[in-house]
């Protein structure tokens, strides 16, 4: 993800640009980057951070001093540097690891190895893996509601992507891989949610890409069925019956069919018509056509697309 997400850098220097104002200006005081709500989150600073470091393949700083996004007055310039200085101390704030959830335990992991500087001590590591697995379920795999009987592709993703930010083998991998069977929807997507009549592009993505990630053979039936996904709006939907395209849809879409190595010819044009249309003037990328606001994730969503869409 990252190394596409680079690759829009290279090639768009206009994107670079833009987007590092939009970051060096998002960069919160402690160190980490803010919700829709403007206050510090670690899930909307694991997408600040992979968008600096996707920058940092683009261009040697990141540099801030721009009127903030969120409204204020300038800052003093900050370098790609300094950023990841504040976002350590940032993560260190957060020594009680029982204390998070499961999407915020796996984001801690993921903002730890995005830090070209420092890594969490061994304890740290210890304990967000072991934590991480008071969230296996019944059938082996992951779910974000401690004790469910089946695991969802989200949790299966976050879990496994958890397992490589620590450089650790995963703990029962064929438990995943069986997880992700009983996701399999009636349409030929992947659901989050057993015996679904229909799929959803976000878990057919995940699923797809964790079981590459295993080793697992491209699941062919599900490549396709997001392609089907792709509408003449120019972006992919998040389910079948949706009524717009979306950035998260599309850009995670793109990257799942880049893994399972199906081409996106037929759609690049208007692919990239649509993320270029959810570009704002102040760098940052809106998640879908209605939204009146970009945040650090749909930015890095927009990079990830552009990276996958360039020729």
């Amino acid at each position: 993800m990252l190394q596409a997400a680079a690759r829009a850098c290279r090639h768009r220097p206009d994107a670079a640009a833009r987007v590092a104002r939009f970051l060096g200006a998002s960069a919160m005081p402690d160190g980490g980057f803010p919700d829709r709500s403007g206050a510090s989150d670690l899930y909307y600073t694991v997408f600040g951070l992979q968008a600096v470091a996707a920058l940092r393949g683009g261009q040697e700083s990141l540099r801030g001093g721009q009127e903030s996004a969120r409204g204020g007055s300038p800052g003093p310039p900050r370098t790609g540097v300094g950023i990841e200085h504040a976002a350590q101390r940032y993560l260190r704030s957060f020594a009680d690891v029982a204390a998070l959830d499961f999407v915020h335990t796996c984001c801690l992991a993921r903002c730890w190895a995005l830090l070209a500087i420092g890594r969490p001590d061994a304890p740290v590591r210890q304990a967000i893996l072991g934590h991480l697995e008071s969230w296996r379920s019944s059938d082996g795999g992951y779910n974000a509601t401690a004790g469910a009987d089946a695991g969802t592709a989200y949790a299966n993703f976050l879990a496994l992507g958890t397992y490589e930010d620590l450089a650790s083998p995963p703990a029962k991998p064929a438990g995943i891989v069986l997880s992700l069977a009983g996701l399999r929807s009636a349409d030929g997507g992947y659901a989050n949610t057993p015996g679904a009549a229909r799929g959803s592009t976000s878990a057919t993505a995940a699923a797809l890409v964790t079981l590459r990630e295993l080793g697992q053979p491209v699941d062919r039936r599900a490549a396709d069925w997001l392609i089907a996904q792709h509408c003449p709006e120019g972006g992919f939907r998040a389910m079948p019956a949706a009524p717009m395209p979306d950035l998260l849809s599309t850009a995670t879409a793109l990257h799942a069919l880049a893994q399972a190595g199906a081409s996106v010819d037929g759609v690049r044009g208007p692919c990239r018509k649509f993320v270029e249309s959810l570009w704002g003037d102040d760098g940052g990328f809106r998640g879908h056509s209605a939204d009146d606001a970009a945040d650090c994730e749909y930015t890095f969503y927009g990079l990830l697309a552009l990276g996958h869409l360039a020729t």
